[in-house]
């Protein structure tokens, strides 16, 4: 029943973000799409870009596997993140980050909950690295963009999280499930613990970099389409924009992505027609190749649909 209603949930903030987004567009003039050398140029300049910033992420999977003592081969790291990716694009809530640790534990003969620790370490590494772009182009670079009001939504949703963890510290104060939580949380926690070390620092400085290797994906795009757009403020709507991605939604982000792309493009004086044209060449780029990838390394190394499937399960009891 609960599975249901956040099903529900996300399915009507799509909605809503969708139709928003759709009606906008639909009030601009006609988009076209780039048929020069040069813009197909830049179209091929940003997959590779992002090819390179998912190598990156599936090499700082690898790190933290190994220092929370997982045994996991670099090329499992690599194609399980592809793989991961390609869930999170057809199912909702993020649910390809647990798909993959789950994918993970029988190539490793690790438990369930410390693989899914090595992907919370890496939210938590993208949620500290995105906070720090924040506190950069809010105080130090950007002037009339309205970055405050990115700042507004991460304070309530910080706000959020606290009344949420508040209520959760009071409801488990009663009888023993304190002790039960942190049974069940320590394997959880054990490699964000990690993090508190020279080794996170690195990997903090290699989450930067693959913010700016996703920024320069922006970028490139933008580029190709005739869009004025520096490396600022491509920071800007990468930072906005996966903002965003954290709000609950179906599959691909739908709809929550288009209405941060196209709030972030238009705030930095994009025309509307190039920001419609932005819009859809920037999801193709982002999410049909590593779709396809992560279907054929599926189907290749990890036991096709029915592994998946099964997979799929767990991760719903989890």
């Amino acid at each position: 029943m609960v599975t249901r209603r956040i099903a529900v949930l996300q399915g009507a903030i799509s909605l809503v973000s969708l139709t928003a987004v759709v009606w906008w567009a639909s009030r601009q003039d006609r988009p076209s799409l780039p048929e020069t050398g040069d813009a197909v140029a830049a179209l091929l300049a940003a997959g590779g870009l992002y090819a390179a910033a998912t190598a990156a992420r599936a090499e700082r999977w690898y790190r933290i596997l190994r220092r929370s003592g997982v045994g996991a081969r670099r090329g499992d790291a690599y194609g399980l993140t592809t793989v991961g990716y390609m869930a999170n694009n057809v199912l909702p809530a993020r649910s390809g980050d647990l798909l993959r640790a789950l994918l993970l534990v029988p190539a490793t003969g690790t438990g369930k909950r410390s693989a899914v620790g090595t992907v919370v370490a890496e939210r938590v590494l993208d949620v500290v690295a995105l906070g720090l772009m924040f506190l950069a182009l809010a105080y130090g670079f950007l002037r009339g963009v309205p970055v405050p009001g990115v700042l507004f939504l991460v304070a309530a949703a910080g706000a959020f999280a606290l009344a949420v963890a508040v209520a959760a510290v009071v409801a488990l104060r009663r009888g023993d499930l304190v002790r039960r939580a942190r049974e069940f949380m320590r394997p959880l926690a054990a490699a964000s613990r990690d993090l508190l070390s020279a080794h996170g620092a690195a990997l903090l400085l290699l989450s930067l970099a693959i913010w700016a290797l996703e920024g320069s994906v922006y970028l490139a795009v933008a580029r190709a389409v005739g869009l004025e757009m520096g490396p600022l403020e491509a920071a800007y709507v990468v930072a906005f924009t996966n903002l965003f991605a954290m709000v609950p939604a179906a599959p691909g982000y739908l709809g929550t992505f288009d209405a941060a792309v196209v709030f972030a493009a238009k705030s930095i004086g994009g025309p509307g027609y190039l920001v419609v044209t932005y819009l859809l060449l920037l999801r193709f780029v982002l999410f049909v190749p590593i779709t396809v990838v992560g279907l054929v390394v599926l189907i290749a190394r990890y036991g096709g649909w029915s592994r998946y499937r099964d997979a799929r399960l767990e991760a719903m009891r989890a």
